[in-house]
This record gives C-alpha cells, structure tokens and sequence, in this order.
C-alpha cells in the first residue's frame, strides 16, 4: 500500500510553521525570521519514501488582513484549508492556550486535525498535561508535542500523520522537494535578510522581484529589485554608502550559492514604489496575485 497526501500547516504567526516544514523536508525551503508574518506565500514541500509521500504545505500565519497583501496571503489559508487531507495545527507551547483553541476552531476543519505542539522544550510537564486537557474531547485526533528547532519528536509526528493519510499513488516525481522554481527561493531568501537586517515596518513594507534568473557557464547571474513603498525606506536599505544593501546581498548571496550549489553573481537594485500592497497591478507584478 502507497500512501500520498497534502498536510497542510495551519497557526497563529510564528508559531514554527516554517522550521518544522524545514526540518520535516530536510531543507530549507521556507524563510525564518522571529518577526511575525515573514511567511506570504503557500509553499509545498514533498516527502517522498517507498511507503509514502507528503506534500507539506506551509501558510502564512492567521491574520486580520488589513491590506491587499494581506487578503491575499489569508486566501492561501483558504485554498489549504479546501485541499488538505490532513490538517497540522501547530502552537507554541508557551502561547495563550485558550486563543489557539478558538482559532483552531474557526478554521472549520473537514480533514483529520492534529495538534502539533511547539517548543516543547520551553515548558513543564505541567503545561503539557494543562494543553492535553484543554483539548481533549475536541475534534482534534492526536496531540503531538514537538520542538521543530531542534527536531525533536518529528518520528512521532509523521507516524500519527501516516494514521490518517489516505492511500494514493503519488502526486509528483520522487525526487522533487518542492513546486517552487529556484528564482523564487532566491527571492526569499533575499527577503530573509531583510528581515533580519532590518527593522520596524521596513520588512513588512518591502517585497523582492527576480528581474534576471541565468545559468551561464561558471555561474549564476540574478537580478533583484527591493521594492518599498517610501524614498525613506529606499535610504534604509541602501545604508550610508551602500553599506547595508552590500551586507545584504553578500548574506543572501552566500544562502543562494548553497540553494543552487555553484557560485551567484547578485545584483541588488531599490525601487519606491507607493502603497503597493494595495495595489493590484503591483501585486500581480510581484507574484501574489495570478
């Protein structure tokens, strides 16, 4: 028997979503940060044994949306929410215990839901027993404590999701990791870098676009621009004397050579670009809108 099937990650931001489908794939595919709502996109990534194969599926963090940006990230949680065969709800273990019941909740699940309880590393044996409770009795079907960071109980985690993935041939080829071309992982890991090397609104407030992708023979050339929305911001990224956009791309340059496995010529451009988060034309531009 072959089983195949989408696992959908659903939580409030930063509740680990992003690491444990890292560590879950074994690469690094989705961005990390500690600030909130670094995750924009829905990103696959594919398992694939003799016995089976998962097709993880990270999500942007549950949010109130209050741009176009936003009301697009939340309609990936809905194309989840319709598509997932199971469902991971995953919390921080040290998180308002009450809150993510509620939410979890709200998402109105058909599929199979299993609590996936973060950072348990962080907390007593006492919490743990207080979290069992509180959601005992509830359509949740396994409680599995895990700490994605340091890739604690994930065995666990992937027998109780084989409990309920259906049986199925696979969806794609058995060596794939992910849909997502390369071009887009170099976007994000650029945009990674914004978020640690900055701060405030700036990250939230910025996007990276691709503008050149090419293989040549002793190398990659790629081109980005970093879109904000203030001539403020593009002096931010740009720092004085070009400091900080060259710290930026020599991180991401380094993170995108080890993605691709050969060397990265990168090129860092800054474009003002006003309100795009609202905008539709910019969003479509930017690849969050088909």
């Amino acid at each position: 028997m072959f089983q195949a099937g989408f696992v959908n990650l659903f939580g409030k931001p930063n509740a680990g979503k992003s690491t444990l489908l890292n560590a879950l794939v074994g690469e690094k595919l989705a961005i990390m940060s500690p600030k909130v709502q670094t995750t924009r996109h829905r990103i696959f990534g594919i398992l694939t044994t003799g016995q089976y194969q998962i097709i993880f599926s990270d999500t942007p963090g549950i949010i109130e949306p209050r741009y176009r940006l936003h009301e697009k990230m939340m309609s990936f949680i809905k194309s989840a929410l319709e598509d997932a065969d199971v469902a991971l709800l995953m919390m921080d273990a040290t998180d308002d215990i009450a809150e993510n019941k509620e939410l979890f909740a709200s998402l109105k699940l058909k599929a199979p839901a299993i609590l996936v309880v973060n950072k348990m590393e962080l907390v007593s044996a006492k919490v743990h027993k207080k979290i069992r409770e509180s959601f005992s009795g509830s359509f949740i079907k396994e409680i599995v404590a895990v700490s994605a960071l340091q890739q604690l109980n994930l065995q666990q985690l992937l027998e109780a999701i084989l409990k309920y993935l259906p049986e199925s041939p696979a969806y794609y080829p058995e060596d794939a990791l992910t849909d997502r071309p390369l071009r887009f992982f170099a976007a994000e890991l650029i945009r990674e870098k914004i978020y640690h090397l900055y701060h405030e609104e700036l990250p939230y407030q910025s996007a990276v676009v691709i503008t050149q992708f090419e293989e040549k023979a002793t190398l990659t050339k790629i081109s980005a621009d970093i879109v904000v929305q203030r001539d403020t911001q593009k002096g931010i990224i740009l720092g004085e004397k070009g400091k900080m956009i060259r710290q930026l791309g020599t991180l991401a340059r380094q993170d995108i050579e080890e993605l691709v496995g050969r060397k990265v010529f990168l090129e860092l451009y800054v474009k003002v670009r006003d309100k795009w988060r609202d905008n539709d034309i910019f969003l479509r531009e930017y690849g969050y809108l088909s």
